[in-house]
C-alpha cells in the first residue's frame, strides 16, 4: 500500500549576490530618483533665491496691492488705473473666462452643425463642410486671429460711418455697439423668479425621465421647460412694474456715445478660437456619429419611428459615448488657447500679467499665478466633462 505523501517543495531560498533580487533593484533605483529630484529642487531654488538678491527684487506676492497705474480695454467688473495689480489679474481672469466659454458654446453649436453636414447626402452640403474643416484644422490658430483681426474687422467703416443694425446695434472697426441694460429698482425679483424656474424646469425633467422609464409615456419637456424658464420671469417682470431701460448708443459726428462695446480684440479672438476649434469638433462628432451601429438605425426605422427621431433619440445619444472623451481635449485647448489674445492686445489674463511682470519685476509670482489659473481652469473643466461623461455611459441591465 502506497502511502501517498507528498511534501510540498520548499521555497528556495535565493542563493545569488543581493544585486540579482528584484525587490533590492527595484527601491534602489526609486531611492536615487527621489535624491536625484531632491537636488534638482535645491538647486533650482537655490539659483532662484541667489539670482533675486542679485537683482534686488524682494520675492513675495505683497505687490498684489500696489498701484496698478494702467487702464485695460475691456473689463466687466469695475477698473481704474487707481485699482491694485491683483484686481488687474481679476479682470484678466474674468476676461479669460468670458472668452473661454462663449467660445466653447459657439464652438460645438458650429462643431456638431458641420459635421452633420459631412455625412450629408446633399453633395455640396458635405463638399462645403469638409472645406470648412480641411481650411481651418490646417492653419495655426494665430493665424486666424490675425486674419480676423487685420483682414475681416479692421476694414470696417469707421466710427462716424458705422453700419446700423436693427435693435440700435451699430458696427465699426471699433467693434460692436449695443443697448446697454440698465436694471431698477425691482428687477432682483426677476432673477429669483429665473432662478425658480430654472430649479422647477430641472425638477420636472427628471420626473418626466424616470416616468418615461417606469412607464414608457413620455411628457412635453420642452414645451413645458420653456413655458417655465420665459413666463415665470415675464410674469415677475411684468408685474413688478418692467423695471428696465436701456442707454442706447447714438452715432455722432465723430464717434458713438452711448451703450455698451465690445471692441475688435475681444471679437477676433472669439471669432478665431471658435471656427479654429469648430474643425476639430466637426470631425469628433462625425466619427462618433459613425461608431453607432447602422442595425440601430434600422432598427428603429422597422418599429416605424421618423428619421428625425432616429437621429435625436437613437444616434446621437448613442454617439456622444464616443464624443465626449474627445471633445473634452478640445474644450481644454480652446481655453489654453485664449492665451494668444497678446497678439492683439486683448487684456486677457497672459496680457493683463504680462504688463505687471514688465513693472514690478516679479516673474516668478506672475508665471505661478498664470500656471494655478489655467491648472485650476482646466482640471474643472475635465471634472465636468468626466462626471457628464459618467452621466452618459452606458447602463448595462
Amino acid at each position: 500500500m502506497a502511502i501517498g505523501v507528498t511534501n510540498a517543495p520548499e521555497k528556495s531560498k535565493s542563493s545569488g549576490s543581493i544585486i540579482n533580487d528584484p525587490q533590492v533593484r527595484g527601491i534602489f533605483y526609486q531611492a536615487i530618483t527621489i535624491i536625484i529630484l531632491a537636488v534638482l529642487i535645491y538647486w533650482t531654488i537655490q539659483n532662484t533665491v541667489e539670482n533675486l538678491q542679485r537683482a534686488n527684487i524682494a520675492s513675495g506676492y505683497g505687490f498684489l496691492n500696489g498701484r496698478a497705474g494702467f487702464d485695460l480695454g475691456q473689463s466687466l467688473i469695475a477698473f481704474t488705473s487707481d485699482s491694485t495689480y491683483g484686481r488687474a489679474l481679476v479682470v484678466g481672469f474674468v476676461n479669460t473666462l468670458l472668452v473661454a466659454i462663449t467660445g466653447i458654446i459657439t464652438a460645438t453649436i458650429i462643431g456638431f452643425i458641420v459635421g452633420v453636414g459631412r455625412l450629408s447626402h446633399n453633395w455640396i452640403i458635405a463638399k462645403l463642410s469638409l472645406a470648412y474643416v480641411e481650411v481651418f484644422r490646417n492653419i495655426p490658430p494665430l493665424l486666424v486671429i490675425f486674419f480676423w483681426y487685420s483682414g475681416v474687422l479692421a476694414i470696417l467703416p469707421q466710427a462716424r460711418d458705422a453700419l446700423a443694425l436693427p435693435l440700435d446695434i451699430y458696427v465699426s472697426n471699433r467693434g460692436v455697439a449695443f443697448p446697454r441694460a440698465i436694471f431698477g429698482e425691482g428687477s432682483q425679483y426677476t432673477l429669483f423668479a429665473l432662478i425658480i424656474a430654472v430649479v422647477a424646469s430641472f425638477v420636472f425633467a427628471r420626473y418626466a425621465r424616470q416616468r418615461q422609464e417606469a412607464t414608457g409615456q413620455r411628457l412635453p419637456v420642452l414645451s413645458i421647460v420653456l413655458g417655465l424658464l420665459i413666463g415665470l420671469p415675464l410674469i415677475t417682470f411684468l408685474a413688478t412694474g418692467a423695471p428696465l431701460t436701456f442707454d442706447i448708443p447714438i452715432a455722432g459726428k465723430f464717434n458713438l456715445t452711448g451703450g455698451s462695446v465690445v471692441g475688435p480684440e475681444f471679437m477676433s479672438l472669439f471669432l478665431a478660437l471658435s471656427f479654429y476649434t469648430a474643425a476639430f469638433i466637426a470631425e469628433i462628432v462625425r466619427a462618433g456619429i459613425r461608431g453607432v451601429s447602422k442595425g440601430q438605425t434600422e432598427a428603429a426605422h422597422a418599429l416605424g419611428i421618423r428619421p428625425r427621431l432616429t437621429t435625436r433619440l437613437v444616434v446621437v445619444p448613442q454617439a456622444m459615448r464616443i464624443i465626449i472623451p474627445p471633445l473634452t481635449s478640445q474644450y481644454l485647448n480652446l481655453t489654453k488657447n485664449s492665451s494668444l489674445a497678446v497678439a492683439v492686445g486683448y487684456a486677457d489674463l497672459v496680457a493683463v500679467g504680462g504688463t505687471i511682470l514688465n513693472q514690478t519685476g516679479q516673474a516668478i509670482e506672475v508665471v505661478s499665478i498664470w500656471l494655478i489659473v489655467y491648472l485650476s481652469l482646466s482640471l474643472a473643466t475635465s471634472l465636468f466633462m468626466n462626471w457628464y461623461n459618467a452621466r452618459m455611459a452606458l447602463v448595462e441591465r
